[in-house]
């Protein structure tokens, strides 16, 4: 006996509702044969010789050799009732719909004078099927207002239900949720879901983020458009993996690091060679009917994605689609991306991360969430006006006026991707909300060195996904011009006032100056965040994308689009400590006014060291990706010291041309992450503020700092770093190679029975890193002895 899985999720709906009527479920079923017989589903004589000769096997089964001499008569009849239910449920699953049954109840229970309300209002929404649950929420929902009153708690009760059968199973999340999705908002979402399971935890943050502003002020309401979204729960990936033998992957969290790395490309090749069922197939070719040659993004959507603590930013895999050959080359596309977003579940970096977070043995499904690409054609091209990741709390300032309750933007022509992710080669546009005019520099040559060289978009003709430099995209007739760039004049820059433009240009700036001022997105985007941290009692990060429309009165109509949000990740507060300012040079290990946070570290024992020469001299690529690995390991062998990292460039850059080519699985238990800048050393720093990397590191209670060797205030102490002992051989083997690239410095070794206290002062908006005077030290050990 075979069954498709959507069947077979109305089998299970089935047994669950006759379940809630122990003694009327004989007469309910007569009723389900007699409808089936009356359909000409079945023949009733056909239907009598299934359940028989089912009943034999099952006699067999169970180890009767003679069942017509070893059964008795009422124990044969018992069984044939058994088989004869059961064949029933199936056979009725397979070819009516649950509706169906529900009108079969119904007329049973008439017969007995029970009304339907009564019944509704007696299911326990625990145990009964969803559809039963969305019935009985929606009946008293749309109940007089004066009726209603007495039936709030079993409505908040099966809102409850619905929340953590359809959405989320986390309790902070559905503390806040209940508050404010309708019971319309939660049969909205099913209407939108593709198999069994959740929705996942990014399509669950974005959707109660909508769902909150759209709640709020008139305002905010008009500005607020939702990217069209549907999802695929998060059992499918078990069917998935099942059907194609993949299940055996399944314990790699329980694998070693080096397990994990070696296996992943396998297990990736495995899940792109999968198929799907033929009911998810022919839904998603629904789907694609249904939008059109639309591009679109393939999302992950883990349960565990986005919660309170664990956003496992950039940990799972999003594409996306230009969803621009035939119908065929479309779906065959999508089906193979939602199989690579379902590999990506047994990613190393991510497996890392939920072993350091405690959530290893948690049964973690993927959902997938796939929504429409916000944005429009320009010539050959797809892409939003803006892009990029707004936080409600400003944890790093660049000067002391810059309020951090107001929160700050990190923001891009383009797709939102070089917003969220670390590239090597460019820089977004930080927009402190409380001051988005004041820049960290007003310098007219820095303006354009750290401004945006290249973006992210679709290419429609070549149905691709591709980085392009922006003036080969950029050009006069791009309607929101005049928002986004200005021209540089050799010393300032000038606006755009008209399509007919003074100017060469190349000499285009992606500044967005014009679009904050002429537009009210700084104020807008503040209110959003207010009212989004208000509602989750907690600071949170929203992606986004903007669209521009100008009124014809020297200003642009805004449009958010809100693409995702989850609670911010922070640094923990901790006692304000003094900068020291009675030490002797040899002290100092290092000082540094380059974005600094609030922050204290009392105490470092070991500081690894890239040697920046040396790291720029390693000959491969895969000699750098190598050192990456050994760091990894000196990361877990270091499992229970303290020590800080510092090395040339950017940490965790996907260019290793400009820093070390590291995971978060390669550092998450150092203290800080210090990155050196300067002349030969690596590319001047760039706020990592926002990136997928810095929520990594704010999670994990990790500093992020920079040195930029070149600033005349800058203390580096060479001694320390470069002649010392190196102790790394006594934690973990490494070439003679990679021992002179790779220094592990013990704090000791400098200076006896001591160690490095590191202080951060954002209203002074400096760092430093030292070790106390000896007096002061042997005070120290003595305690901590």
């Amino acid at each position: 006996m075979t069954f498709s899985i959507d069947s077979g999720d109305r089998l299970l709906s089935i047994y669950l509702a006759l379940a809630q009527y122990p003694i009327l479920s004989s007469r309910i079923r007569m009723r389900m044969r007699a409808e089936l017989f009356n359909r000409g589903v079945v023949d009733m004589r056909d239907f009598e010789t299934q359940v028989r000769e089912m009943a034999i096997r099952s006699q067999r089964r169970e180890g009767l050799e003679d069942p017509f001499f070893e059964e008795p008569a009422h124990i044969w009849e018992l069984r044939l009732a058994y088989v004869r239910d059961t064949l029933t449920d199936v056979v009725f699953s397979q070819h009516l719909s649950f509706e169906d049954l529900e009108n079969i109840v119904k007329e049973t229970l008439n017969e007995r004078g029970v009304s339907v309300k009564n019944l509704m209002l007696s299911i326990n929404p625990e145990l009964a099927p969803q559809e039963m649950v969305f019935e009985q929420a929606m009946m008293i929902e749309n109940m007089p207002a004066a009726e209603r009153a007495r039936y709030e708690p079993r409505l908040r009760e099966s809102k409850v239900v619905l929340i953590r059968t359809l959405i989320s199973d986390q309790l902070r999340y559905i503390n806040i949720a209940k508050e404010w999705f309708t019971i319309s908002d939660l049969a909205e979402i099913r209407r939108r879901k593709i198999g069994a399971g959740r929705i996942g935890g990014k399509a669950a943050g974005m959707l109660l983020a909508l769902r909150i502003l759209q709640s709020t002020d008139a305002n905010i309401r008009a500005c607020i458009r939702p990217a069209e979204s549907y999802y695929i729960g998060s059992d499918e990936i078990y069917n998935f993996m099942s059907i194609n033998n993949l299940v055996h992957w399944n314990d790699q969290k329980y694998k070693t690091e080096e397990e994990m790395r070696a296996e992943y490309a396998f297990i990736v090749a495995d899940f792109e060679a999968g198929q799907f069922p033929p009911d998810i197939v022919e839904k998603l070719n629904d789907l694609l009917l249904r939008v059109g040659p639309t591009p679109l993004i393939v999302r992950s959507s883990s349960l565990l994605e986005d919660n309170f603590g664990t956003s496992f930013a950039g940990k799972y895999d999003s594409y996306f689609l230009p969803n621009q050959g035939t119908q065929k080359e479309n779906l065959q596309a999508l089906t193979r991306t939602i199989a690579r977003v379902y590999a990506s579940t047994l990613n190393p970096n991510a497996l890392l991360y939920r072993r350091q977070k405690g959530l290893q043995d948690y049964d973690e499904r993927m959902a997938i969430l796939i929504q429409l690409v916000e944005g429009e054609t320009f010539g050959n091209y797809f892409l939003p006006h803006a892009a990029g990741v707004a936080f409600s709390r400003n944890l790093y300032r660049w000067t002391p006026q810059i309020r951090r309750e107001d929160g700050f933007v990190r923001m891009v022509w383009g797709l939102g991707t070089r917003a969220v992710e670390r590239v090597g080669n460019d820089y977004p546009r930080l927009i402190a909300l409380s001051h988005p005019l004041l820049r960290p520099s007003t310098n007219p040559s820095a303006i354009r060195q750290y401004s945006q060289q290249y973006v992210d978009l679709i290419d429609l003709k070549e149905n691709t996904f591709k980085t392009l430099p922006i003036h080969s995209v950029l050009n006069t007739h791009y309607p929101p011009l005049r928002y986004l760039a200005q021209l540089d004049e050799d010393g300032y820059f000038s606006s755009i006032h008209s399509t007919v433009m003074d100017g060469d240009p190349q000499k285009l700036v992606l500044t967005f100056e014009e679009m904050l001022r002429r537009t009210p997105f700084a104020k807008m985007m503040k209110e959003i965040l207010h009212v989004l941290e208000r509602s989750y009692n907690s600071p949170v990060d929203m992606e986004f994308t903007v669209h521009l429309h100008d009124n014809g009165s020297g200003r642009a109509d805004l449009c958010i689009n809100v693409l995702q949000c989850r609670p911010q990740s922070h640094l923990f507060d901790t006692v304000q400590e003094p900068l020291p300012t009675d030490l002797r040079d040899e002290d100092i290990i290092f000082s540094t006014h380059f974005v600094v946070p609030e922050g204290f570290i009392p105490a470092v024992d070991y500081v690894v060291f890239v040697v920046p020469e040396e790291y720029f001299n390693l000959p491969t690529l895969e000699d750098r990706f190598e050192l990456a690995r050994m760091i990894g390991r000196l990361n877990a062998a270091l499992a229970n010291q303290s020590f800080i990292c510092v090395g040339p460039g950017r940490w965790g850059s996907s260019n290793s041309d400009l820093g070390v080519p590291i995971g978060y699985g390669d550092i998450y238990n150092t203290r800080a992450l210090v990155e050196l800048a300067g002349q030969g050393i690596g590319p001047e720093p760039e706020p990592s503020l926002g990136t997928h990397f810095f929520q990594d590191l704010l999670e994990s209670q990790i500093y992020p700092l920079a040195i930029y060797l070149d600033d005349a205030a800058t203390v580096f102490n060479r001694k320390f770093f470069y002649q010392t002992p190196n102790r790394l051989q006594e934690w973990i083997p490494a070439d003679e190679k990679i021992q002179r690239c790779l220094r592990l410095i013990q704090v000791k070794d400098y200076r006896p029975d001591a160690c490095i206290r590191i202080v951060m002062n954002d209203d002074m908006g400096q760092a430093m890193a030292f070790i106390p005077p000896e007096r002061e030290g042997e005070e120290k050990t003595d305690q901590a002895s």
